[in-house]
């Protein structure tokens, strides 16, 4: 009975959930760029426009791809909600980011090939640091199932401080916020149109943007994953992520994209190796 009703709370609640979200953003990035703002409800609005304009495509397959990416962001949440296999969680999740990717190529729009580009470069740069934050969970408990960090008192935070930073800039790639948004961004100085977007519209645009949705759910549960000890303040590790992301998009232009993987393979990479050479050396386990 508890394992439907979380996967009802995932299929229904999360895209409720990401929704506010994404409508928050919007609020406070407006708040702080001394505008009204757009209601807390309006990506809801903009969904629900989409999806009664005519389905306009390039091609037959494009709108398949946005199925496959909203499908397997659905599965990888569910799966992190069931505490499965933490590595086979980010192998799902990429696949999701890859379908957008491909379905980008797909429409052969120049705009939308460089955002694909951009994305794949995007990939490349927070895929170690995603792997790396999954074998610190193995290095401390002996298995890849998060289930596992439900026997012990002490939250993940404590043993992998350094992992936890470099996620809250994957957050800010992940999020395609400045400055690392390359490959699609919701603000207008765009530089690509939409990105690798641009060919989508109607259905297909809300099917992403459902997609987001969810996507947004399951990028902050990660967060919540290094407090899950205690849910208040695994919630709170959450918000604060949340806002280090929409302050960085505030205060930050955007950069070139090598600088992000230089950034990337450099000093994440580095601080997170550190943090799995200190669980390393001095053998720390939480089981």
């Amino acid at each position: 009975m508890n394992e439907i009703l979380k996967i009802l709370l995932v299929l229904i609640g999360a895209p409720i959930l990401g929704c506010l979200i994404a409508g928050l953003d919007r609020k406070i990035t407006s708040r702080l760029q001394h505008r009204v703002g757009p209601p807390l409800l309006q990506p809801y609005y903009d969904v629900s426009k989409l999806l009664q304009k005519d389905n306009i495509v390039v091609n037959k397959y494009q709108n398949v791809y946005v199925v496959i990416y909203v499908i397997f962001v659905i599965l990888s949440l569910l799966m992190l909600v069931f505490e499965a296999d933490m590595l086979m969680i980010i192998f799902v999740y990429t696949i999701a980011s890859v379908a957008l990717i491909v379905g980008g190529m797909s429409t052969g729009s120049p705009y939308a090939r460089i955002g694909s580009s951009r994305e794949i470069m995007a990939i490349l740069s927070y895929e170690p640091i995603l792997v790396l934050y999954a074998v610190a969970i193995y290095m401390l408990t002996g298995t890849f199932k998060l289930s596992a960090l439900d026997k012990t008192s002490t939250p993940l935070l404590m043993y992998i401080p350094l992992i936890f930073i470099a996620m809250l800039v994957v957050m800010n790639i992940k999020f395609k916020k400045s400055p690392f948004d390359y490959s699609t961004s919701h603000h207008a100085h765009q530089e690509l149109v939409k990105g690798m977007f641009t060919e989508y519209s109607g259905p297909g645009m809300a099917g992403i943007e459902i997609g987001h949705f969810y996507e947004y759910v399951f990028l902050l549960s990660l967060m919540f994953v290094f407090w899950k000890v205690n849910i208040i303040m695994g919630l709170i590790l959450a918000v604060i992520s949340f806002l280090f992301v929409i302050i960085m998009d505030n205060i930050t232009a955007r950069v070139y994209w090598q600088w992000m993987v230089k950034t990337s393979w450099t000093v994440l990479l580095v601080i997170s190796i550190v943090n799995i050479m200190y669980l390393y050396i001095f053998n720390i386990k939480i089981m």
